[in-house]
């Protein structure tokens, strides 16, 4: 009996060792993932292995598996335009390593090839470009300093393995100097367009006082003609008109009397 449970001993023994080794020479390489192997006498290797579970010599062989899906990242700069206003400038970037470079990016750079190429390339690229153009320019031309931005960035990643899928502007700032000056430019022009309204008013209130002193001057001298023609019966007849105006007013107010002329019996009052 001793013997059996130590046969069965030595059995399970066996099996999780040779378990052990199996499960060291199988490695996984997930969805959208490269591996790159390293042998401890041959270095890396040229083939880049695919996605799947897949076999390896245990202490001899290594993978390093890299992420072949796009990746966002951020990078801020700060460089001077062309008319050498500072300017503040975060850059977004989508990348991902081309899979068959992959060797050749873990030997020359290293599993951090985003941090040690990404942000000195685009510091590269963005101080050239901006320093074609001046700070109006930048904000009136922001579509083709992108497009500008994205050509050259691009050419500039393919040389270290990189492909980046988008390149795109999302922030663009200048210096308090260069916004202190547009905001007093701005306030400026404001204050030009209020004063050429006032100079506009005051020429339309010039031009009424024009036309009206010219509309009394003809209608005096009309009334002078027709002075010159009638005679007194003019004013006359404008008496008329405005004593008939007055008596019209007058009728339609009710605390107004008429008594006759030369008659005052109806309120008992002396002669």
């Amino acid at each position: 009996m001793a013997k059996l449970f130590e046969s069965i001993g030595k059995l399970g023994l066996a099996l999780a060792i040779g378990g052990s080794v199996v499960n060291s020479a199988l490695f996984n390489v997930d969805a959208g993932h490269q591996a790159v192997i390293f042998d401890r006498f041959r270095g890396v290797q040229e083939s880049v292995v695919g996605e799947g579970t897949h076999f390896l010599i245990p202490w001899v062989q290594k993978p390093i598996i890299f992420d072949c899906r796009s990746r966002p990242r951020n990078v801020p700069v700060i460089t001077g335009s062309k008319d050498l206003q500072n300017v503040n400038i975060t850059l977004r970037i989508l990348f991902r390593p081309v899979s068959t470079q992959l060797p050749r990016i873990f030997t020359s750079i290293g599993e951090d090839y985003d941090e040690r190429v990404l942000p000195s390339i685009t510091t590269e690229v963005l101080k050239a470009v901006v320093a074609r153009f001046d700070a109006g320019e930048l904000i009136t031309q922001r579509e083709l300093v992108s497009r500008q931005v994205s050509e050259d960035l691009t050419e500039r990643a393919s040389t270290f393995g990189l492909i980046l899928d988008d390149v795109s502007l999302t922030h663009l700032t200048f210096g308090k100097e260069f916004t202190e000056a547009v905001e007093m430019k701005q306030v400026a022009q404001q204050e030009a367009e209020r004063a050429r309204f006032v100079v506009e008013k005051a020429e339309q209130l010039k031009q009424a006082a024009i036309i009206s002193a010219e509309g009394d001057s003809q209608a005096a001298l009309l009334i002078a003609n027709s002075l010159m023609e009638a005679g007194d019966g003019l004013v006359e007849l404008r008496k008329l008109e405005a004593a008939e105006d007055v008596a019209f007013q007058l009728s339609r107010a009710r605390n107004v009397t008429y008594l006759p002329s030369g008659q005052g019996t109806l309120l008992q009052l002396p002669q």
